[in-house]
């Protein structure tokens, strides 16, 4: 659906505990739509920037994730080198001349060439037997592969077996052309509607795409490039492909970006909008009104809201055993066993992060596998929010600027003549007048 267009101008919330796979969910989404849908991903917090307005930031990012395919015919000539002839002029400095015989299974011409296409015959070091392609508008010349004709060329060229399945392997065989030299053929070319902004926006064209900072758009540029997008759509020279733009940390965007979210969905040429927060109800930012996921309502009310649920034990450790596979590690049943039991325990990023950790312990005591020692070991060297938390909780006295050990002298049912710190205090306080 999202590939064919249907649902374009939708949106969607991925509302989930951290470490419940709202990210990774939107990057399979990203790699099952293949090359030719666009995906643009951003965190909340990158639109706060001082070379751009927040409003344009996302007007960028939603354009990215629209592109344009651009149908053109072009006359390409196709066919089987015959012979390539290459003469340069008596003094040596001038040009090159040459001719190149090219032949299909119906006929046979021979074609003069240009300097520029001697150049890029010689940098595909072309020869007899190729079947090339070239492009009359540009004169690009693309090499697709050895003729079948010419196969047996490798047999006598080669001295023995070994070299002649060196050269096969590294050598495309393909078929004779059929029919006439010169075709018509179809070129499709997809580019998202942000590079053409680009493009028309600055005096340098193409070139803009490579000049790093595009700045600021103006939107003239903009009304102007749709209204002959329009013009394309209804000739038939080019289709609109809404993709994905998927916005991660959703709770850092404030109410401008929530009302120009709001309204660029309702527009003609809109993507999917696809949202991920961790908040529960939180206060929305830049105001003092509170709201569920820190979105306002009547935003929320537009997207359909997908709540992703932790992991258990089994998909832990599925997820454990193939991590483990992506960074080479070795783990015995038991390491294994354990290291699911602290995931379920505590997080499954934490244990995640133990992995590579627990393999360096194991190759210090000179073994190859890792095992339960190496992860306990590594939990007690290494600690996590739960227990982290605690000992702050504890030995707060022993930290700098606690807010712990304020709020335990010094709350409610304490009065500051009672508080042991009374002294420090007045002191400062009068320090501070």
């Amino acid at each position: 659906m999202i590939r064919e267009g249907e649902i374009a101008g939708r949106a969607v919330l991925l509302a989930g505990e951290p470490g419940t796979g709202k990210t990774a969910i939107a990057m399979g989404i990203a790699q099952s739509l293949g090359a030719d849908t666009p995906f643009t991903s951003l965190a909340a917090s990158e639109i706060y920037s001082l070379e751009m307005s927040k409003t344009e930031a996302l007007t960028q990012a939603f354009r990215k994730s629209i592109a344009l395919r651009i149908k053109e015919e072009s006359e390409i000539i196709c066919g089987e080198v015959v012979e390539i002839k290459i003469e340069r002029s008596l003094s040596g400095t001038g040009d090159k001349i040459g001719s190149i015989t090219l032949k299909t299974t119906d006929m046979e011409t021979v074609y003069e060439l240009g300097s520029k296409t001697i150049n890029a015959i010689a940098k595909e070091k072309i020869s007899a037997g190729d079947v090339i392609t070239i492009d009359k508008a540009n004169g690009k010349i693309t090499r697709l592969g050895r003729s079948f004709s010419r196969s047996k060329d490798f047999d006598a060229v080669s001295g023995d077996v070994g070299s002649q399945t060196s050269s096969e392997s590294q050598t495309k065989f393909v078929q004779c052309p059929e029919g006439e030299l010169q075709q018509r053929k179809e070129v499709v070319h997809t580019v998202s509607l942000h590079d053409v902004d680009v493009i028309n926006s600055r005096q340098q064209g193409f070139l803009a795409l490579f000049a790093g900072d595009t700045g600021e758009i103006k939107p003239e540029v903009r009304e102007q490039i749709d209204e002959r997008i329009g013009e394309w759509k209804d000739n038939g020279k080019a289709t609109v492909v809404p993709g994905v733009l998927f916005i991660d940390e959703a709770h850092m965007l404030d109410m401008e970006c929530f009302s120009f979210l709001n309204r660029a969905l309702e527009t003609a040429m809109a993507p999917i909008l696809i949202l991920a927060t961790n908040r529960g109800i939180t206060r929305v930012r830049g105001t003092k009104y509170t709201s569920p996921h820190g979105i306002p309502v009547d935003f929320l009310d537009r997207l359909l809201i997908i709540p992703t649920d932790p992991y258990d034990m089994k998909e832990m450790r599925q997820i454990l055993k193939v991590r483990c596979e992506e960074e080479d590690v070795d783990m015995t049943e038991e390491a294994m066993e354990l290291l699911t039991t602290i995931a379920f325990n505590t997080s499954l990023r934490y244990a995640m992060n133990m992995i590579i950790t627990s393999s360096l312990a194991a190759r210090k005591r000179k073994s190859n596998t890792v095992g339960e020692e190496d992860v306990k070991k590594v939990y007690s060297l290494f600690a996590d929010v739960k227990r982290s938390t605690k000992v702050l909780n504890e030995d707060a006295e022993e930290y700098l600027y606690s807010e712990t050990k304020w709020s335990v002298c010094c709350g409610e049912t304490d009065s500051l003549m009672s508080c042991p710190l009374k002294d420090r205090r007045q002191s400062i306080l009068q320090h501070s007048k």
